[in-house]
């Protein structure tokens, strides 16, 4: 009765061991919904890489709130990617966890606010790429490191780029960079870095052989191997109906005869609640307004697939429950069976995680 993700657990154990092996420093990425296994769980898995002997002695995390549920679970040090500021959570953290933490700041002002409230922080500077989102432009990350230069307790652990995920080489914009950084002068020799593919890693590790090169990986690591996922729901109810009849919170009509089946999985859950691509292509633009033009006539194809084919939701999913189309002639599941589900992992919440 539940939304499920169940995971091939030999085959899962056996790419995550499998990227760690092939990126040497790697930092494991736990954020938001734990890509769809739970925070928790990701946290107990980047202990176990570190147990084997891959490395992995620091996970990261996106935003401070998240630090608790994953501390008792990974002994490493702690990288908090969104920047630290001198307001909210980052002022809240626990004093037992401040010397596991590492800091991410991105701005010269917070680097004299965080020195001040902890004169010996670990800290990565942050440079801005063209994702234009967080960090130092060049003459602000020399001013900070001028900064740091005279603060003999800060414990400057590196160097951050946060690349954007457009395709093509991120090695052009990643040298103008590390320009930036070997004119800082600081005393340290660790790069984190987001997006790069392993050859752009490999060549990066070649230009520049006397610095530690640092992958931040989540979707890659966690959701790499797909056929080693599979998101289900379980059929709860199943009703026939005959065309007019009436159904549902809002009374809409059944256009034609078929069964109304109503499955776990709704709002609550993320089902329904599309986030934008940013796919730009004819195709998507196509695909868009196809489902425009069905949700117009009170027709929206639904995640939910049986027989091969995704069925359309008979009217918008509820919290925890969706209700199906399924039209005359169509196979029709029984109560209990599972049936599949294409969800989107980082937006999902599934009520069990069953890893074999």
């Amino acid at each position: 009765m539940s939304l499920t993700l169940s995971v091939d657990g030999e085959r899962w154990r056996t790419h995550l061991r499998s990227v760690a092996a092939s990126h040497p420093g790697l930092v494991p990425v736990a954020k938001g919904n734990g890509y769809g296994f739970t925070l928790a769980r990701l946290a107990r898995r980047a202990q176990w890489l570190h147990d084997l002997g891959l490395g992995v002695d620091t996970l990261a995390v996106g935003t401070y709130e998240e630090l608790p549920e994953v501390a008792s679970r990974f002994d490493g040090s702690l990288l908090v990617l969104t920047p630290w500021r001198p307001f909210g959570a980052a002022l809240e953290l626990d004093p037992k966890l401040a010397r596991r933490v590492v800091h991410t700041v991105g701005r010269p002002g917070d680097v004299d606010a965080l020195l001040a409230r902890e004169p010996d922080a670990r800290l990565v500077l942050e440079r801005r790429t063209s994702m234009q989102r967080h960090g130092f432009l060049a003459r602000d990350l020399w001013a900070a490191a001028r900064t740091l230069a005279e603060a003999p307790r800060a414990r400057v652990e590196g160097f951050a780029f946060h690349l954007p995920l457009a395709q093509g080489s991120h090695l052009g914009e990643v040298q103008r960079l590390m320009n930036d950084v070997v004119a800082c002068q600081l005393p340290t020799r660790t790069i984190w870095v987001s997006h790069l593919t392993p050859a752009e890693l490999d060549a990066l590790r070649a230009a520049y052989p006397d610095y530690q090169i640092r992958p931040r990986i989540g979707t890659a690591l966690w959701l790499g191997d797909r056929a080693a996922l599979r998101a289900s729901a379980t059929v709860l109810d199943v009703h026939p109906v005959e065309r007019g009849d009436s159904f549902g919170y809002r009374g809409r009509t059944a256009p034609k005869p078929g069964h109304l089946l109503v499955v776990s999985g709704g709002t609550a859950h993320g089902i329904g609640l599309e986030a934008p691509t940013g796919d730009s292509s004819i195709r998507a633009r196509a695909a868009t307004l196809a489902r425009g033009g069905l949700d117009a006539v009170g027709f929206v194809r639904s995640p939910f697939s049986i027989d091969g084919k995704h069925r359309l939701f008979a009217e918008p999913p509820h919290m925890q429950a969706s209700m199906l189309f399924l039209p005359h002639g169509a196979p029709v599941p029984e109560v209990g069976d599972e049936v599949d589900v294409r969800v989107r992992f980082t937006t999902t919440r599934f009520d069990r995680v069953q890893v074999s």
